[in-house]
């Protein structure tokens, strides 16, 4: 072999293309690429060719399309003495018969592919002798031509939208699923249908379902000739009697094998319709003409689909598709009486009786017509002259409803009663209930009124307050007094979940008086709350019910064992916190409460915690729940509200997260958040300060964003610990990975906040230098304790309220006050009477507090500044924090100051909660869970630090 001479062999890689190497191995691929495309225009000269490598060697790839034009023109540098294997050799006599054939287009869809889902194309040698013995040198041939034609479409633009149009016009030419309905017509039906190859047959074969005729059971098919360009001719054709066939144009006769044809694949759809015994008429095929009343309910439900998806057309009664829309209903109507409500509460286990009947459109079917149904156990049946279908399941749903002649409970008929009959059953087939019952209830007497009083607040009577009662309510407070003894007098409980600040305590402190004067109930009520506000209520007690007999059970010499029993006797309240509530579970439990009442409600959100579980056993005549945000995060926040309210109400916690929770919070469809919004309306009643009907009167609440750039040092610790958060996240899943973004989103705060935090720094030095925000925090307060003002600030963490306390006495001589969970209640109470008190001697005028410990139940009208130093990122309970200021009682414009950190993920979180609409405040608040359920690529752009923002 000379110096310049190269061996070129080649090999097919399937589904891919063709690879070439030299065989001598003197020439590497990325030279010989160049070589062999020296003259090749539309590679660029070898340019666009690639290399890869191929059974442990450096080789040339190339495509489908690109490798038809190497085999058929010279490509390649007439300088180079080239070899060609024996395969190459083959294929370059072979490969112009390829070409021509596709430029003739002799090609075609490949029906056996396009069968199997796949796209694929044959190509039509017609014969060619040339061709005859390439195949078994070349067994790829075949693939090779199916690869260059979708090449050729996918590659040229005119091509391609030529075929999109073929497919528009020819949807059979679309590959099926494999999962679909599977394609049942031979190779030529189908590049008929397709389009591909022209059909001279003048009609479409079609098939049609008669119904049955007088008295006879029997359902019929019809085969029914439709002229192709005018649809309005048609004509019967009768099996076995063709010149019976009704107008049949005369040169339709001459196809009658067409029908034959149509039948069989009739029958390939839907074998059950083939009629293989005895003989059959002339021009059946074996099609079955006469079907009993279950086959044909089976056909218009399922077989007629299935043909149409094939291809078929079918034609069926004029009456199907207003029927099978028809959703059949029980109607149930409660008789007048339900007992003497004024006697007992009812409760929502109250057994209520009714009568019904069954609901089809505009048919209304007594209880015998039903039974009658039953017994003859069949889908379609004509009533009245009016065919209705009846699913068996929905009648054995019907029968297992009707079992309950006796009643059903109160609770069931206001679910029934509450919803919407027609939006919910879309969400209840969402959920899995495909055939749910759908139930229409008519309330009759006593139970409708009461029900519409229940959607109606202005319906329910005001009660005067009781004569003990020391102090003067507002009408929306008469009001909702007046609502919780509506619920008291059915046995049903309620939510006071009025905004922060109109007053929940005084309005529970009203009605424990009514009841007292108008019932007067032997058995004393108990009210839980959390430790913080335990001395707010014994304030709020002793201002408006001085004559209430109170027991705080509470501290170190609290009653305990058999001494409780003793302790509480002749009182009327019992006081506690929600801790004790489940310490001293087996004390509390040896009372039945007349009215058992859980302030700041939320706190039993987590339906499994120790102290959700201790409440909702005490027993009690009544429940109350209240609390400003009724659910903060999640749907079932607000199922764990109901379940102590209301016990069974809301179904079990897996019923409603099927139902509610799983549904919502993936969609957050309107339609669904209706549902529940009317299910927990009449028992949860909500009023904001914004109401007009409010009156409050209270001065402006103004909301001011104050954007802070970062400290150089705290950029660094930023940027540090974002690279130990997703060094770690690599090997981080499930609960570990939520875990780790969540602890490092509490340490950016703490970077935000101040480097001493995350540093453990216990005596930092220039503590204002060192943090943007401290920095901005003093500029502000400095400028309104100069305008006399005072104000509240919050924190998250303690060591920061402590580092503000020291910098504010440091650079500005002043002093503050600090309240946190480590506060003891003397201390705290002290504190907080010294704050309100304008005229105390050395007073503070900064009240510092922990967001958790001062964030609810506290009165703290006398500031009318609130800077949020770190962010909550949860609106609610933002919104909590801030009403302890902008609430009854303040006289003063309220400037609430929210600080972010500028270029960090402070920012970027306050953008997202901008604009989100949050689920929580369409129900009845939202949290930072959702960040952990983001991907690690949002995560990153989530907390990336923008470092333009930096030492400004």
């Amino acid at each position: 072999m000379a110096d310049n001479s190269i061996y070129v062999f080649s090999e097919w890689v399937s589904g891919k293309g063709f690879v070439l190497w030299d065989g001598g191995g003197g020439t590497n691929s990325g030279d010989l690429k160049y070589l062999l495309f020296a003259w090749h225009k539309p590679s660029y000269y070898g340019t666009f060719i690639d290399t890869v490598s191929h059974r442990g060697r450096q080789a040339v790839f190339l495509s489908p399309l690109t490798s038809l034009d190497f085999f058929t023109t010279q490509t390649w540098s007439g300088e180079t003495d080239w070899r060609w294997s024996e395969e190459i050799a083959t294929l370059r006599e072979t490969a112009p018969h390829l070409k021509t054939a596709l430029a003739c287009g002799k090609w075609k869809p490949d029906f056996y592919k396009w069968r199997e889902g796949r796209r694929g194309w044959v190509v039509e040698w017609g014969g060619d002798p040339e061709f005859n013995d390439i195949p078994a040198k070349a067994p790829f041939i075949y693939e090779w031509a199916d690869l260059i034609i979708n090449e050729l479409i996918e590659q040229y633009p005119e091509i391609g939208q030529t075929w999109d149009k073929i497919l528009s016009s020819y949807p059979a030419l679309t590959p099926v699923r494999t999962d679909a309905q599977p394609l049942t017509c031979d190779e030529e039906t189908w590049l008929e249908a397709a389009g591909w190859k022209q059909d001279h047959t003048p009609f479409r074969v079609c098939l049609e379902l008669a119904e049955p005729e007088g008295d006879s059971p029997a359902w019929r098919l019809n085969i029914i000739l439709q002229d192709k360009h005018d649809r309005n001719i048609v004509a019967a054709w009768e099996p076995g009697e063709p010149d019976r066939s009704v107008e049949m144009p005369p040169d339709w006769r001459h196809h009658s094998g067409r029908i034959e044809r149509e039948i069989k694949r009739w029958t390939s759809v839907l074998p059950w319709l083939e009629d293989t015994g005895g003989e059959q008429p002339e021009g059946t095929a074996g099609l079955r003409l006469d079907l009993s009343e279950e086959e044909a309910w089976e056909f218009l439900n399922t077989g007629a689909i299935q043909l149409a998806q094939a291809g078929h057309t079918v034609f069926l009664p004029g009456w199907w598709e207003e029927v099978k829309k028809l959703v059949p209903a029980l109607k149930i109507r409660t008789r007048s009486s339900v007992g003497s409500w004024k006697e007992s509460r009812l409760g929502l286990s109250q057994i209520i009786q009714f009568d019904w009947n069954l609901a089809v459109g505009g048919l209304e079917l007594s209880e015998e017509e039903f039974r009658k149904i039953v017994e003859k156990k069949r889908r379609l049946i004509r009533v009245r002259g009016k065919w209705i279908q009846l699913d068996p399941s929905f009648l054995k749903k019907i029968q297992q409803f009707i079992r309950k002649k006796d009643g059903v409970s109160l609770g069931e008929i206001l679910h029934l009663s509450l919803l919407d009959q027609d939006a919910p059953l879309s969400a209840k087939q969402e959920a899995g209930a495909a055939d749910a019952l759908r139930i229409e209830v008519e309330l009759g007497g006593q139970l409708a009124q009461m029900v519409e009083q229940l959607h109606n607040l202005s319906r329910i009577p005001v009660l005067e307050a009781a004569a003990s009662f020391r102090g003067t309510l507002r009408k929306y407070q008469q009001a909702g007094t007046s609502w919780l003894l509506f619920l008291r007098r059915f046995g049903l409980g309620g939510c006071l979940a009025d905004d922060m600040g109109l007053g929940k305590t005084i309005q529970w402190i009203a009605y424990l008086l009514k009841v007292k004067e108008s019932e007067n109930s032997a058995l004393p009520s108990l009210l839980v709350c959390p430790t913080s506000v335990l001395g707010n209520w014994q304030k709020e007690l002793a201002r408006f019910a001085p004559e209430l007999k109170v027991r705080l059970h509470y501290g170190p010499q609290r009653a305990k064992g058999s001494d409780f029993l003793p302790s509480v006797e002749g009182v009327d309240l019992v006081v506690t916190s929600y801790n004790l509530a489940h310490i001293d579970e087996e004390e509390l439990s040896m009372v039945e409460w007349d009215c058992v009442c859980l302030d700041e409600a939320q706190n039993i959100k987590n339906t499994y915690t120790k102290q959700a579980a201790a409440v909702r056993r005490f027993k009690s005549g009544h429940r109350v729940a209240m609390t400003g945000t009724p659910m903060e995060n999640r749907l079932t926040e607000l199922w764990s509200l109901f379940d102590f309210i209301n016990p069974g109400y809301l179904g079990s916690s897996g019923e409603f997260s099927r139902k509610f929770v799983n549904v919502i919070e993936k969609k957050g469809d309107a339609a669904d958040i209706g549902r529940v919004q009317k299910l927990i309306r009449p028992f949860l009643l909500r009023r904001v300060k914004s109401d007009p009907a409010i009156e409050l009167d209270l001065p402006e609440k103004q909301e001011h964003k104050e954007y802070v750039p970062l400290t150089v040092e705290q950029a660094s610790l930023y940027e540090s610990v974002l690279h130990d958060l997703f060094e770690k996240l690599e090997n981080s899943e499930g609960m570990a990975r939520r875990g780790l973004i969540l602890s490092t989103l509490s340490r950016l705060k703490q970077v935000c906040g101040h480097p001493a935090l995350l540093l453990k720094d216990s005596r930092p030095d220039n503590i204002s230098g060192r943090s943007k925000k401290v920095e901005r925090l003093l500029e502000m307060i400095a400028e309104l304790r100069q305008q006399g003002d005072r104000c509240l600030i919050f924190t998250q963490f303690i060591r920061m309220g402590q580092l503000l306390q020291e910098v504010l006495m440091k650079e500005l001589g002043e002093q503050s006050y600090f309240l946190h969970g480590g506060t003891p209640k003397k201390v705290r109470d002290e504190m907080i009477d010294r704050f309100q008190d304008l005229n105390a001697v050395d007073n503070c005028n900064i009240f510092i507090l922990s967001l958790k410990a001062g964030g609810l139940g506290l009165n703290l009208t006398a500031a009318n500044h609130v800077f949020h130093y770190d962010r909550w990122w949860n609106p609610a309970v933002e919104n909590q924090a801030t009403d302890r200021s902008h609430r009854i009682g303040q006289t003063r414009h309220v400037m609430v100051h929210k600080f972010i950190s500028l270029g960090t993920m402070e920012e970027r979180i306050d953008e997202v909660l901008e604009r989100k609409s949050g689920l929580s405040e369409q129900i009845v608040g939202g949290s930072e869970a959702w960040i952990t359920e983001i991907s690690t690529g949002e995560l990153r752009e989530l907390f990336a630090l923008r470092k333009e923002w930096v030492g400004l």
